[in-house]
């Protein structure tokens, strides 16, 4: 299957809540408390995601890959929250599924160019400590962590959060 990425538009974000809520319970289920993943619904993060894509998308760019024509992962890149001077990968999920296809690289790739091409030289992001699988996905891919720690809620539980940074090089 031909794997296309584009710039999701508002008829994409019901998929974009629903892989994001089936992504979340998959990749967390072994170390969050599955009450605490519940909590918040995919109905819940569709309309999250509704939110932030109207009053974002003028600073952040939300893509979504495509199998065919079917949603299988999507990735949301902008400033920093705490410096605009760097970028920020907000998310990055795959449907399930779909893991192991290379869709996660392809993502990751694009998310990487589109921050270079808006002339950032670096970017953070934000992961959960205990999801090794993704910790490693960073790492492989360039990212290191910083020293940085958080602790933020995932749905209704506490988690433990460590911050990777890259550089991204010149901008372009």
């Amino acid at each position: 299957m031909t794997l296309s990425l584009r710039p999701a538009q508002a008829r994409d974000i019901d998929a974009v809540g629903a892989m994001h809520y089936a992504s979340r319970l998959a990749a967390y289920r072994d170390f969050v408390p599955l009450d605490g993943l519940r909590a918040m619904s995919a109905e819940s993060l569709t309309a999250w995601w509704r939110e932030r894509f109207r009053y974002e998308s003028d600073t952040h760019r939300l893509t979504i890959a495509l199998a065919g024509d079917r949603p299988v992962g999507f990735t949301y890149v902008g400033p920093d929250e705490d410096d605009d001077r760097v970028a920020q990968l907000y998310a990055i999920h795959l449907d399930p599924a779909e893991q192991g296809q290379g869709y996660g690289r392809a993502l990751m790739r694009d998310a990487l160019a589109a921050m270079r091409a808006a002339g950032w030289r670096e970017a953070v992001l934000w992961v959960l400590a205990g999801n090794g699988h993704a910790r490693r996905f960073y790492e492989r891919g360039g990212w290191a962590p910083d020293g940085a720690e958080r602790e933020e809620l995932v749905g209704a539980a506490p988690t433990r959060q460590l911050r990777y940074r890259r550089w991204l090089g010149e901008s372009a």
